[in-house]
């Protein structure tokens, strides 16, 4: 037996001497950034004599290669591309592959195939190759917070949940994301499920009950009782306006406009009971990934909370996303504010009757842009004291379309109701509609048209009775 192993062998390293060794490794590559430059590194070891290198790129699965580099040691003599380094007996080669800027389309399997020829016959070549998997990162492209279901009315007494998503795309691993209030990072829960949430005080719309019941609470109107002034008059809660004043006195008042008359804001929705909510809600979290079609991902984070409106006003909100292609989070911020009194112009200047009006929102009276309230609020107009010129009780909009205004809407008074989760608040105009002198004259014409008729008739009754006589004289 021993002698039969012997030979065996013997025989193995005969076979090794006459076709030679190869062995090849590509050295691995951590993550890369797209937009870099990467060198691929193939090295290979052989005793025998090299007869070419082919480089691919694996594409569709591997169901297909393209190849990307060629060296061929019958026609190139020149070994621009590789290095070779004496080490005893072995000829230890490098070929590298140099891909500048590579993008997302770069990402994925690279295999490096190196073949040498057979000792025993120039006709026969050894074939070996390595692979290696390129991973291109990608940073995130757009991030942006929106606020789920809105816009939407504003509830008093009955808690709301409140939803911020925030949209992260063209990231690549998926990024991480996370919220923060004022700065600090939020602690969140994730998501549980209906039943869960209903006793845990986390309810969707339809299960959304007050914390306690609003015929228990005995501070409400204590409460409403503490924003009347000696009067009985409601204080006003707006602090960035001159409070009135409750002493003996003849009011100031503002000089109106010739056409509109602007009635100061008018705060009707300040007052929250103690019961409505905890100063502590609990924060909850959900976040989904998906593929898009260049290979990145897009990732929704939603944070949902019972939403304090005398908490939460002025809390800024922001969304932060931490990735590896990034040297500092990317963040996106929101301001929750609730709105204050809007701004109101109307169109044109001096309306006449028949002229069609245009009443619109041109921001608000506090702060200088139109975006500053968030979530985005929901404008509501109406008239006060009946319904609007084309019969309906409320229009939804910035703008407020009258057509063809008649003499009878002189002095009506218009309200714009501005809402969201936040709070509610209100400004009125009155309009005032002008004689039109066109159709002032076209209506004096059509009366002394009709007078002149009037005029005419009796005369030529008293023409016609004289030609009788006449004839029958």
């Amino acid at each position: 037996m021993s002698i039969i192993a012997l030979s065996l062998l013997l025989c193995a390293d005969l076979l090794d001497f006459v076709k030679g060794y190869l062995t090849v490794t590509i050295e691995p590559l951590p993550p890369v950034v797209m937009g870099d430059t990467v060198t691929l590194k193939c090295n290979f070891r052989t005793d025998g004599n090299l007869r070419e290198i082919v480089w691919f790129r694996v594409m569709e699965g591997g169901s297909s290669k393209q190849k990307i580099f060629t060296y061929d040691a019958m026609y190139n003599s020149n070994f621009s591309h590789m290095e070779d380094f004496r080490r005893k007996e072995d000829l230890v080669y490098q070929s590298t592959v140099r891909l500048p800027e590579v993008q997302m389309e770069d990402d994925g399997p690279y295999e490096c195939h190196v073949g040498i020829y057979d000792r025993a016959s120039r006709e026969k070549v050894v074939l070996a190759s390595g692979s290696i998997t390129l991973n291109v990162m990608s940073p995130p492209k757009s991030i942006s917070v929106v606020a789920a279901n809105q816009p939407a009315r504003f509830s008093r007494y009955e808690a709301q949940n409140f939803t911020l998503v925030c949209t992260v795309t063209g990231g690549k691993p998926a990024p991480v994301v996370y919220f923060k209030r004022d700065g600090e990072v939020i602690e969140v829960h994730s998501f549980i499920s209906p039943e869960k949430q209903e006793s845990r005080g986390l309810l969707g719309a339809k299960y959304n009950q007050p914390l306690i019941s609003r015929e228990l609470d005995d501070t409400k109107i204590q409460k409403s009782l503490s924003f009347l002034g000696p009067n009985s008059e409601l204080v006003r809660l707006d602090k960035d306006r001159s409070q009135r004043s409750y002493t003996s006195g003849a009011p100031v008042q503002e000089e109106p406009s010739p056409t509109t008359e602007v009635i100061p804001e008018t705060v009707i929705s300040r007052e929250f009971p103690r019961w409505v909510l905890s100063s502590s809600p609990l924060y909850f979290f959900n976040h989904t990934q998906s593929v898009l079609q260049d290979g990145t991902m897009e990732v929704q984070a939603v944070l949902t909370w019972h939403l304090n409106p005398q908490l939460d006003n002025e809390a800024l909100f922001s969304c932060e996303v931490k990735h590896s292609a990034l040297s500092m989070p990317m963040k996106a911020e929101v301001t929750l504010s609730a709105p204050k009194g809007p701004r109101l112009s109307m169109t044109p200047s001096r309306a006449k009757v028949g002229d069609t009006v245009r009443m619109k929102v041109d921001g608000f009276q506090m702060g200088t842009k139109t975006n500053e309230v968030f979530p985005e609020p929901l404008f509501t107009w109406t008239r006060v004291g009946g319904p609007l010129l084309d019969g309906s009780e409320e229009r939804f909009g910035k703008v407020l379309v009258l057509e063809r205004v008649p003499a009878e809407l002189n002095g009506s008074m218009y309200r714009c109701t501005v809402q969201n989760p936040l709070g509610s608040t209100n400004t009125h105009t009155r309009l005032i509609v002008f004689e039109n002198p066109r159709i002032k004259k076209e209506t004096k014409q059509l009366n002394l048209g009709k007078s002149d008729g009037a005029m005419l008739g009796p005369s030529l009754m008293m023409m016609l009775l004289l030609s009788l006589t006449v004839d029958l004289t």
